[in-house]
């Protein structure tokens, strides 16, 4: 066991599919498809999504019967249950808590670090609470000022932070558009050439 790095993951697109797409074809609202992958200001994109979710009378309900539908990405859960024999693994997600229980529990109940939402007595979701601003980089950061080395790896605008700040970096199952834009990163679509990548990093 590597007691001295943490390798910190981003979830969604990484080890299940993305919530808000998923979510986005149960209810037919193609507006819901965008992610983090097309929209870099996190704040903008949730303000959009909650608009979109008050003008159809959707809320936290909805989503969550959405959410019990989704399995963990094929090979996912061995991935991470190899990865996690030989070094500490921790998820560093911009998604919530009210979202991602169940999907914690197909994946063998990992540390995850993600934020709140804020939710009327009706289901409504009214706002979100971040846990610290830009969480993924400020969780590496203070991960490294005790003592730990990182590396880090997702798919989205939102994990350059952390990937730029570890030893090792990688993208996983990310779009081309990101590929060109950071070439410098490893980029990987199957989990066996990932896990191999990040023991090598090791």
């Amino acid at each position: 066991m590597n007691d001295l790095t943490v390798v910190c993951l981003d979830m969604e697109g990484v080890l299940v599919p993305e919530i808000w797409i998923a979510f986005s074809e149960a209810t037919g609202i193609p507006e819901l498809r965008r992610t983090t992958r097309d929209e870099p200001d996190y704040d903008k994109l949730m303000k959009y999504r909650i608009g979109i979710l008050k003008e159809h009378g959707l809320g936290l309900k909805e989503i969550q019967e959405t959410i019990g539908t989704i399995d963990p990405m094929p090979g996912a859960k061995e991935f991470l249950d190899e990865l996690r024999q030989i070094t500490q693994v921790l998820i560093l997600s911009d998604t919530f808590t009210q979202f991602a229980g169940p999907l914690m529990k197909k994946l063998g109940y990992p540390t995850l670090f993600c934020n709140t939402l804020e939710v009327a007595d009706n289901g409504e979701i009214t706002g979100y609470r971040m846990r610290i601003e830009k969480s993924k980089l400020a969780t590496v950061k203070a991960l490294q000022s005790i003592g730990f080395e990182t590396i880090a790896a997702g798919d989205s605008f939102n994990d350059l932070g952390m990937i730029e700040a570890s030893k090792a970096g990688f993208l996983f199952k990310t779009t081309d558009q990101i590929k060109r834009d950071y070439p410098q990163y490893p980029a990987f679509e199957e989990y066996d050439e990932f896990l191999a990548a990040i023991k090598a990093a090791l």
